[in-house]
């Protein structure tokens, strides 16, 4: 189905059609698939888990260095204790696991069962009551102690699912376990990036995409955004309802190096005319040497002053045909600015991606900056894993799509990721848009 048969009318019924019709996926499926399938998908999830921290460990040890303390970090042995600590908490340990997203978020936890390495699981990585900056000082169990923690705590889950009916309120926790621990093993990765940290074996890399085709055109139209119907959905996905879309045209792929360079080198990081006034203040606060460039963090210049990107633990020639990616939200924001275009709304990203063909829209090459605050839906109701959304509501921009280190169960249309502004660690860059002032008027 092309971009021109949403053009015209109302959405609605198309956007239901659309989510049945892509239920095959490993998105669609973490999120409507029965037990057995479920018991599988969080099996692979732990082997993946487990095969990425084994690797930073060597990778750590190889260097001789420590995670640092920054806020965007977790130290990866706590990472692992609290990913098996989530699990158990809303499933084995959870009197109320049955009532799915209407069960009360504080009932009294069964008491955890005797752990080989004795710890106390809830004093350590219940998230919600450990301030981040004491994490990494916390007496935590060893690297065995810990994998043998979670290995009792996923055989607990899974006996579970041996008896789960196919039901979307007995599924729903593990659902939302399986996708948090998807979630987590994404942040080692980009962790892992950011500190140019080789993982052995590990051939995730961004791909090359083609010169860019003609934007996407789109008629006015009401979509209907955000998730509806039977299955999971996280909180901040619901409830769906109606938003009236202008015309506009939207890029069909991200935006590459090759378009981003031309910003940099006619002087756009010093031309205040494309930032926001949040993003002059961001440019204010890099340091930088006296009389250097402001670049993004992914480039620099070797001593011939050839460009050279970051690729994990090694800096390269730059492809040009690659995404434009660790970049922040001013950044995609001025490059827009200075190209006459915009960035699009989560509501205008999700109509393209789901009402184009499958070909026309590329998505899942990187996280995509949009316009859009990630704020509530109209009508929003917290889920009982109460921090997932509501802290952050109104302190950061929506980012839709997925990365190349996305798990396929993640790379869901409608998923809603959020980030701080200022972040370039994570793998994210962005489309542009515009308003077609040559589009037909919405048929009445």
């Amino acid at each position: 189905m092309g971009s021109g048969d949403l053009a015209d009318g109302d959405s609605g019924d198309l956007g239901s059609r659309i989510d049945d019709s892509a239920a095959a996926t490993p998105s669609e499926l973490a999120r409507t698939a029965d037990a057995h399938w479920l018991a599988a998908a969080l099996a692979d999830s732990r082997a993946q888990t487990l095969a990425t921290f084994a690797a930073l460990q060597q990778a750590l040890a190889a260097t001789g260095r420590a995670i640092p303390a920054l806020a965007q970090f977790n130290p990866p042995l706590w990472e692992l204790g609290h990913i098996g600590w989530f699990q158990s908490h809303w499933t084995s340990r959870n009197p109320q696991h049955g009532r799915g997203w209407d069960a009360d978020p504080d009932a009294p936890r069964m008491p955890a069962p005797h752990a080989p390495s004795g710890a106390d699981a809830d004093a350590l990585y219940d998230s919600s009551n450990v301030p981040h900056a004491t994490r990494f000082g916390l007496p935590l169990p060893d690297a065995d102690g810990t994998r043998a923690d979670l290995a009792a705590q996923l055989d607990r889950t899974l006996a579970m699912l041996n008896h789960a009916p196919h039901d979307d309120r007995a599924l729903y926790f593990h659902r939302l376990v399986l996708l948090h621990e998807d979630m987590h093993h994404e942040a080692a990765l980009y962790m892992a990036d950011a500190l140019d940290l080789a993982l052995p074996g590990d051939a995730l890399r961004l791909t090359a995409l083609p010169p860019p085709g003609p934007a996407l055109r789109f008629g006015p139209t009401r979509w209907r955004l955000g998730s509806s119907g039977g299955g999971f959905a996280f909180d901040n996905e619901w409830p769906a309802h109606a938003v009236d879309l202008g015309a506009f045209a939207i890029d069909a792929q991200a935006v590459r190096w090759a378009e981003f360079m031309p910003f940099i080198e006619t002087g756009g990081y010093d031309d205040p005319r494309f930032w926001s006034a949040a993003g002059r203040d961001w440019l204010g606060s890099q340091a930088r040497a006296a009389g250097a460039e402001r670049l993004p963090a992914a480039l620099r210049k070797d001593g011939d002053g050839r460009w050279q990107m970051r690729d994990r633990s090694r800096w390269q020639a730059l492809d040009a045909s690659l995404p434009a990616c660790h970049l922040t939200h001013f950044e995609a924001e001025a490059w827009c600015a200075w190209a006459g275009r915009r960035l699009p709304t989560e509501a205008e990203w999700e109509c393209a991606a789901l009402s184009s063909a499958p070909t026309a829209f590329r998505w899942g090459d990187l996280w995509e900056w949009t316009a859009t605050p990630f704020v509530p839906y109209p009508g929003f109701i917290a889920h009982p894993y109460r921090d997932y959304s509501a802290p952050w509501f109104g302190s950061r921009p929506v980012l839709k799509g997925a990365s190349f280190a996305t798990s396929p169960r993640l790379r869901h249309p409608r998923y809603r990721n959020y980030f701080t502004p200022e972040r370039c660690d994570i793998h994210a860059g962005f489309r542009s848009c515009a308003p077609d002032r040559e589009a037909p008027a919405r048929a009445r």
